[in-house]
């Protein structure tokens, strides 16, 4: 799936069935349902999951909690604008 579809995907209802936990997260911020895509990512232990609940935390403005994921899924912390992070992750993971 291209970034493009991904991003078009947001106008439906639910994130595609296939996508990974990472992804449905992102997918789920993408919609600006921060809780949801909490409770996706914060009990999974890959470092995709960890990298989307950093920048969850960033989100949020927990910037000391988005470092400590940032460092459990071995990335930099960002300190760019959020929308910019959040197609980086989507194109990483869609890529990957």
């Amino acid at each position: 799936m291209s970034l493009s579809v991904f991003k078009r995907s947001l106008s439906n209802n639910r994130p595609a069935r296939d996508l990974s936990p990472a992804l449905a997260a992102l997918w789920w911020a993408g919609k600006d349902d921060w809780a949801k895509a909490h409770k996706i990512v914060m009990d999974e232990g890959d470092a995709d999951s960890a990298w989307v609940h950093a920048y969850l935390h960033r989100v949020e403005g927990d910037l000391d909690n988005a470092r400590y994921w940032y460092r459990q899924a071995r990335r930099k912390p960002a300190a760019g604008p959020l929308k910019k992070e959040w197609a980086e992750i989507a194109t990483a993971l869609l890529e990957g």
